[in-house]
């Protein structure tokens, strides 16, 4: 991945946008998240800010995911640097909200 600020932000938010709107498998993402929690430690404020975007809309997929991304988010919580502390919180914060939970629980029964 390039060092360049906005290149790395570039294609975190590439990730997003793929996890929004395309319908692509569970697996595609997953293979992601090791790229994710390996960047999440750049603490340019545009990086970080787009590895959380990107994290958060993977965990909002589906259930399945949601629940990968919560464990992956206590791998990137124990990297214990300020950038990754501060996406972790902040991605515990959407993933584990009730609501959204409850929005994946339906979209499964469907």
């Amino acid at each position: 991945m390039s060092e360049k600020e906005f290149v790395k932000r570039a294609g975190f938010a590439l990730m997003a946008t793929l996890a929004v709107h395309h319908k692509e498998d569970d697996e595609k993402f997953i293979k992601l998240l090791d790229t994710i929690e390996r960047e999440s430690c750049d603490n340019r404020k545009m990086v970080k800010k787009a590895v959380n975007w990107a994290l958060r809309q993977i965990g909002k997929r589906n259930l399945k995911l949601n629940r990968i991304v919560v464990k992956k988010i206590e791998k990137i919580d124990n990297l214990n640097c300020k950038s990754s502390n501060w996406i972790a919180k902040d991605g515990l914060r959407e993933l584990n909200n009730e609501k959204l939970l409850k929005k994946l629980k339906e979209k499964e029964k469907n």
